[in-house]
This record gives C-alpha cells, structure tokens and sequence, in this order.
C-alpha cells in the first residue's frame, strides 16, 4: 500500500521532487525624489510596506518562476523620503504533488525561501540611497496564503491553480 506524504502532497511520496534551481532578481528600483533636502530634516519615518507574489510555469514542464515583489514606500511627516521595489525571483524544480499542495508550494513555501533575498536586497538599496536599512520584520507566508484563500472562497471564487 503506497503511504500518502505527510502533508498530503504526492499521491505516492516516492514521486514528489522539489528543487531550488536558481535564485536572481528580476527587477530593481529606488527613488529619492526629495534629496537632498530630505536629508536635513528630522527622521521620523513611517514606512508602508505593499508585498506581492506571482508565479508562473516555465517551458520546462515541471520548472516554475515564482516571485516576490516588495514595495516600501518610506515618508517623513508628510515628504517622500524614498520609494525602492526589488523583485526577487526564483527558479523551482516542483513534481508530483497535488493541486492544493502544489498551491502551497508556489503561494507560500517560494516565497518563503525568497523572502531574505528580496529583504537584504532592499536593505543594501536603501543603505546605498544614504537612509537607515529598513530590516524588515520576517513575513508568515502560510498565513497569507490562507487568508488568501479565505477571501476568495468568501468571494466564491476557486483559487487559481498553475499547471
């Protein structure tokens, strides 16, 4: 009798393959629209973080592209400070797992292991652009994904899958 996987990924644990084939950025941006004068002022920062994933199947069969954009918008009173996104991708090797736990692995697992990339690339962009390294806090993305998944099982729509 063939044991399903703990997680209940693979129909049979022996066939379920994930592997990380390679980690880039993709895109890179910052803006300081108020330098220099932004630099003499008081720091008092609020920072508004926008994060987003995306993913997609490359011409390999089994090859996905997954990635993380992090979007900070940092403002001091009521000025723009800067503005800086890094989009973090990765390359995955992902076989023989089923619909929900492939999902799983594409909505929050990637993103997981792309997360402290993205994160010091950010912080080396914003040190270069002369501001404090924002170190952003690490990010649940199990629980994203589900609340993910809630809002659209409230909105009565099924989760797109990636085949």
């Amino acid at each position: 009798m063939t044991e399903q996987a703990s997680n209940g990924a693979a129909q049979d644990g022996q066939n379920a393959q994930f592997s990380l084939q390679r980690i880039y950025v993709r895109d890179l941006s910052f803006e300081a629209p108020k330098a220099p004068e932004i630099f003499r002022q008081d720091w008092k920062p609020s920072v508004q973080l926008d994060l987003n994933t995306k993913q997609k199947p490359l011409n390999g069969g089994d090859f996905y592209e997954v990635v993380l954009t992090l979007s900070v918008t940092v403002k001091t009173g009521e000025e723009v400070a800067f503005i800086a996104e890094v989009q973090q991708a990765g390359i995955f090797l992902i076989k023989g797992l089923d619909a929900d736990a492939m999902g799983h692995t594409l909505g929050a697992f990637c993103p997981s292991l792309l997360f402290p990339y993205a994160r010091e690339a950010l912080d080396n962009l914003v040190v270069r652009g002369s501001f404090p390294a924002l170190m952003l806090a690490p990010v649940n993305f199990d629980v994203l994904y589900a609340q993910e998944l809630a809002r659209l099982q409230a909105e009565g729509q099924a989760p797109t899958t990636v085949q």
